[in-house]
């Protein structure tokens, strides 16, 4: 591009200096020409004023000196009676013998004359001569050419030099722009392209800027999500291992009843992995409304472990609207959160929270004091609870500790008509 740049910058220039400079030196050949022609007139005239007396009376002229020339001055019979000049007259001294004209001019050999009649009243006296070399006006001519084409070359120097800073100005922040998307192709998304102070080139290093920022955070989200889902598929997954392995230690025990069991608990992973999958690739279109009773009717058909209690209540919960998946997979992480550190009986309540929809898990454990059960331990007993919550504000939702004792979550969703009261207890 920098090539590219300059070329064109210096092919502009040279076209720009020959649609002016080509005319101009046509111009300067005429002007040339004419002030020769001016010239000689002056100094042919001035010695005609000097000589008709002399050639009126039969005298022999004194040809006065003369700037604009050699001048010589011709009888009316055409022979040289001074000054310089052929010892005939030429055919432009004819011209102004014979002709009724005031000069006659034109080329003779390698020099350029002029020639004007000397007359007394209406009688031919004489004719005055006056020439300059034809190489004195090509010298003349040629200078000022040679200087033209020295000012164009200037030009054009002047332009390649201009071009090369301005592509160099231009080029330096698009490499630079270059290297930051290709680091940005090679995964790293903390790049940012510096600022060039040209507006057009820092309005696509800031839309570059935009897009790692963005593809940063999708990762980031994706990556978080696939550790924390992987983490959520342990819990079936090791609730059914530990199904088989009882199966195998008790072997006096109904076979079917624990094929049975690792059968339910294969199905409650199939449908964790699916809802994971469906919920990784939602586009968040506008939400259906909650089959609420559904949901809490798998929740009924759930394997319990011994000792443990689950009670179900719906207090006459309101419609909401939000994603039956992300619903479960809420559910499921609270619930696995209260087997593994709760005690006693737990409680799924839904009730009306002032037009939105809550849903409590509560359990006869310990109370979890000021801790953040959100925050990843050395046990990492918030990763599921991380992802339960991201899950629930993905929904326009809500997942927060309630209440710490007896730990109380409650999740707060849309009502139908939108409402979502986030500081409802």
């Amino acid at each position: 591009m920098h090539r590219r740049i300059v070329t064109l910058t210096v092919l502009a220039a040279v076209l720009a200096t020959s649609l002016f400079g080509l005319p101009l030196g046509v111009a300067v050949f005429w002007y040339y020409r004419a002030d020769t022609t001016s010239e000689l007139e002056r100094a042919a005239d001035a010695a005609a004023v000097v000589v008709s007396d002399a050639l009126a009376a039969g005298r022999a002229p004194q040809v006065p000196a003369s700037s604009g020339g050699e001048v010589g001055v011709y009888d009316e019979a055409g022979r040289l009676l001074a000054g310089h000049g052929p010892a005939r007259a030429d055919d432009i001294v004819r011209g102004a013998s014979s002709a009724d004209t005031d000069m006659a001019t034109g080329p003779v050999g390698s020099e350029q004359v002029l020639a004007v009649p000397v007359l007394s009243g209406a009688r031919l006296t004489g004719v005055v001569r006056a020439a300059v070399p034809q190489a004195e006006l090509a010298r003349r001519i040629g200078l000022t050419w040679l200087a033209m084409a020295g000012l164009a070359i200037a030009a054009v120097a002047a332009a390649w030099l201009v071009a090369r800073r301005i592509a160099a100005r231009l080029t330096r922040p698009l490499d630079r722009l270059a290297a930051s998307a290709a680091q940005l192709g090679e995964g790293d998304f903390t790049v940012r392209a510096p600022r060039a102070g040209i507006t057009e080139i820092d309005e696509v290093g800031e839309a570059l800027d935009v897009t790692a920022a963005r593809i940063g955070d999708t990762l980031d989200r994706e990556r978080a999500f696939s550790a924390e889902a992987s983490h959520q598929l342990r819990t079936p997954l090791t609730g059914l291992r530990l199904q088989l392995e009882a199966a195998l230690e008790e072997p006096a025990e109904d076979p079917y009843a624990a094929i049975r069991a690792g059968i339910g608990s294969a199905d409650r992973l199939e449908r964790t992995i699916e809802d994971l999958l469906a919920l990784s690739r939602e586009r968040r279109a506008p939400r259906a409304e909650l089959d609420l009773d559904a949901v809490l009717t798998e929740l009924r058909a759930t394997t319990w472990p011994h000792g443990r209690g689950l009670r179900i209540e719906n207090l006459d919960a309101p419609p909401a609207r939000a994603s039956a998946a992300a619903v479960r997979q809420v559910l499921a992480v609270l619930l696995d959160n209260a087997v593994a550190h709760g005690r006693g009986t737990v409680t799924v309540t839904a009730r009306d929270a002032g037009g939105a929809l809550a849903i409590d898990v509560a359990d006869e454990g310990p109370g979890l004091g000021e801790a953040d059960p959100f925050t990843k331990t050395a046990t990492n007993h918030g990763i599921g609870l991380r992802l339960a919550r991201s899950l629930a504000e993905a929904e326009g939702g809500r997942l927060r500790l309630s209440r710490p004792d007896p730990p109380t979550f409650t999740l707060l969703l849309p009502g139908v008509d939108g409402t979502n009261h986030h500081d409802q207890p």
